[in-house]
């Protein structure tokens, strides 16, 4: 009896307990209080929270925290780096293999042994399933021929349910799905009805090269920078799709700074944009907005895929699907899809998404001196930010002084969707009730969330390589 009580008292996880966890455990609980009292960003925020919950509790079979590095097995290769990059999942980088040395005369006894000789003569390195000595593959194991280095993400066939589950944001698949339903809920119509807010869009990128360079200058490596500086676009998929690609021990960080802000832009953008404008300039008044046609959309839709993809191909997963989900929105034929990616596919992928971020959360990676840095950096991207927007529609109307913009709408480039416009609407409308800005701001909002896109392709294409 007493031997039963101490094994069972041995499988808990009471024992394992650090105060990491347990720092965490509160840090859950301010998210959660966050999001269900407070209302900021509840829909990830409380999934992210819940997360960070259960990646902070010993448990067995939900979660795995190391892996064994056997999971590799290579023929004449050898390790040159190894990176624990998540939960479960590790990345290796193997040396190339010594070029064969070419004899004058070679025979080849079947076109199998000269395909062989070619690819070991080859450029790229080609993975194998490994073969054990039943002949049957061994799951998780690769048998690598080739020159060039090349990096494998590798998977533990023991892991747990969120090991499995997190594999879609790993792999970089629940942001661009997001970005389907986004495409779906978004009317392109204001942009394309006034083209020169794109520039108050693109303005607005400002908060994250100035980030960027910021996080430089406190130590950050490029990749970390520009992950962090991301935060300033305002846009929570593309955060964590960016820094899953160039720095993903910081996913959890960079993903809690990007929707606190988000869900705070109420707060932080009205003071900024009171600073910048006087209140005659609040008031301008912007003339109607133009009907565009169903035509004018499909052709925008399928033009900005065709032209992003072909100058950022890096940018392809969320410019692509968020993009297909316009494109079903405004054909009208897809009734059925429209929404299923408005409701019940959108809202499945950020519960995982949430869920699988906060995993990413442990104690002891979560509780460092980088994390601190980053809350703080990413106040100042949304700041700047929202201060490069206004200050770019004060420049336009030194251009288009007989129909100017109201420059409170530029703090709507930031991308979060449609909050930051709803924002600008407000703002003008408590210098003037009459004057109603909610649909001129979608037109920078919706070019935001382009911009923020495009500039993820391009720091994915410049610094992952």
């Amino acid at each position: 009896m007493l031997e039963s009580i101490i094994t069972f008292l041995q499988g808990t996880g009471v024992h394992s307990l650090t105060w990491e966890m347990i720092g965490m455990w509160v840090i859950a609980a301010i998210l959660l209080y966050l999001g269900v009292a407070k209302q900021y960003e509840p829909l990830l925020m409380v999934p992210i929270a819940f997360g960070a919950l259960i990646a902070n509790i010993p448990d067995n079979g939900m979660l795995i925290t190391k892996v064994n590095k056997e999971i590799v097995s290579v023929e004449e290769q050898k390790v040159t780096k190894t990176t624990f990059t998540d939960v479960g999942y590790i990345r290796v980088q193997l040396a190339p293999l010594e070029q064969p040395a070419a004899p004058a005369k070679v025979k080849f006894a079947n076109e199998q042994e000269k395909a062989k000789y070619d690819q070991a003569m080859g450029e790229k390195m080609v993975a194998k399933p490994a073969v054990g000595e039943d002949g049957k593959t061994i799951p998780g194991q690769y048998k690598l021929e080739g020159q060039q280095p090349q990096n494998f993400l590798v998977a533990s066939i023991s892991g747990g349910l969120y090991d499995w589950l997190g594999l879609g944001v790993r792999a970089e698949i629940f942001p661009p799905i997001i970005f389907l339903g986004v495409g779906a809920l978004t009317d392109f119509g204001p942009l394309l009805a006034a083209p020169r807010t794109l520039l108050l869009g693109a303005a607005a990128q400002l908060g994250v090269a100035a980030t960027f360079f910021m996080a430089l200058f406190l130590g950050f490596n490029k990749g970390e920078a520009a992950s962090i500086g991301i935060i300033g676009g305002a846009d929570g998929p593309t955060s964590i799709f960016l820094t899953m690609k160039l720095a993903p021990h910081l996913l959890g960080a960079v993903a809690v700074a990007a929707y606190t802000y988000m869900s705070l832009v109420p707060l932080i953008q009205p003071p900024i944009m009171k600073l910048l404008t006087t209140k005659e300039q609040r008031k301008i008044r912007m003339k109607k907005l133009r009907n565009v046609s169903k035509g004018e959309k499909l052709f925008f839709a399928v033009m900005v895929t065709i032209v992003t993809i072909l100058l950022i191909p890096d940018a392809s997963p969320l410019i692509g699907m968020l993009m297909l989900g316009n494109f079903l929105r405004e054909c009208g034929v897809t009734e059925r899809l429209v929404k299923a990616t408005q409701n019940e596919i959108i809202n499945i992928m950020t519960i995982f998404l949430g869920t699988s971020v906060g995993l990413t959360m442990q104690g002891e990676r979560f509780l460092q001196p980088e994390t601190i840095k980053i809350i703080m950096l990413g106040i100042i991207a949304f700041g700047v930010a929202t201060a490069g927007g206004v200050i770019a529609a004060h420049l336009m109307n030194l251009i288009w002084r007989k129909n100017p913009v109201n420059p409170l709408i530029g703090s709507a480039g930031v991308s979060a969707v449609p909050m930051a416009a709803r924002v600008s609407h407000n703002v003008g409308q408590k210098e003037d009730p009459t004057n109603y800005l909610l649909m001129h701001a979608m037109g920078p909002n919706v070019a935001g969330v382009i911009g923020t896109a495009v500039i993820a392709g391009y720091y994915i294409a410049t610094l992952s390589r």
